[in-house]
């Protein structure tokens, strides 16, 4: 199914789409109370976890996929139209502070440009060669993936993303919101999360946005854990780039050392305010250097560091 140029044709593969649903016990919410529509749509969103928590075997499989491939140096890259795009920009943007992650390492492409996430450009999501343009100049390899994100599941410029990727044998991840759709379809790892008619019909940034957010927390989160961005559930590989994250770096290394303020004040110093060599060089009682040396030889993994220290 791709995207077409006849509105009556256009007109009938929206019908048949779950996400497209028109419910008619919902057809006077607008003459209810406000604690009425809340109540009602607050249920609604009660029903996503459940449907999230149906495909987490499929989650899983492609978060090792991507894991496997990061962990060589592959990059995670995120590409969708409208609300779509916007959470894989968001999910992309939130990993350097978080796992002091290099920029280039998760990317998110929205189509129409930086400039869609703020303001509709219309017709982008209609171009699979505008995906592919986006693409081109990152330079996709095997060790790359590449994640798709359409609520409709029809969306040309994810599939078209998709696509693309395969062509540069890379992995790829289709997310949807519809059963069988071309996105799953075109993708090595198809993931559907089915949450049903929206409260506003067609309004796929409410239920459909809130799955496909759950679904992008767990991909990035858990890769980076795969990849040893977190000692336990710490976020060892914070980065301090204001008040705020330094305080929280010193209470991560209090945390995990229970060491007093003087000694974790001194341990940032000497590592530069690098949270993981910090409780390392408190944990396995070596110097900042030593901390560094042991930390890359583990390749960034703080547990099996502590277990080859001296």
């Amino acid at each position: 199914m791709t995207s077409t140029s006849n509105p009556r044709d256009l007109r009938a593969e929206l019908e048949s789409l779950t996400t497209e649903a028109f419910r008619p016990d919902l057809a006077d919410i607008d003459r209810l109370p406000t604690l009425e529509i809340a109540r009602l749509m607050n249920g609604e969103d009660a029903k996503v976890a459940g449907a999230v928590a149906a495909r987490l075997p499929e989650i899983a499989a492609a978060i090792d996929a991507v894991a496997q491939r990061m962990g060589r140096g592959g990059r995670l890259v995120y590409a969708g139209a409208g609300t779509a795009g916007r959470l894989g920009v968001l999910d992309a943007s939130e990993c350097p502070p978080t796992f002091n992650t290099d920029p280039s390492r998760v990317v998110g492409l929205i189509a129409g440009g930086p400039g869609a996430v703020v303001t509709s450009v219309e017709g982008a999501e209609d171009s699979r060669e505008l995906a592919r343009a986006d693409l081109e100049p990152l330079g996709l390899t095997p060790d790359d993936t590449v994640v798709g994100i359409s609520a409709s599941g029809r969306t040309p410029y994810a599939i078209g993303a998709v696509e693309h990727a395969r062509d540069r044998g890379c992995l790829t991840v289709g997310l949807s919101c519809n059963p069988g759709s071309p996105l799953a379809a075109a993708a090595e790892h198809g993931i559907e999360i089915v949450v049903g008619p929206e409260l506003l019909t067609g309004s796929t940034r409410l239920k459909a946005g809130t799955a496909q957010k759950l679904v992008l927390n767990m991909l990035s989160t858990i890769t980076m854990i795969r990849l040893g961005k977190t000692y336990g559930n710490l976020m060892v590989d914070v980065r301090a780039s204001n008040d705020k994250l330094r305080a929280r770096s010193h209470r991560i290394v209090a945390l995990a050392t229970g060491a007093g303020d003087e000694e974790i004040e001194r341990a940032l110093a000497a590592t530069d305010g690098e949270v993981k060599n910090a409780i390392l060089t408190i944990l396995a009682d070596v110097d900042g250097p030593t901390a560094a040396r042991l930390l890359e030889e583990s390749g960034g993994h703080l547990r099996a560091a502590l277990e080859a220290r001296p």
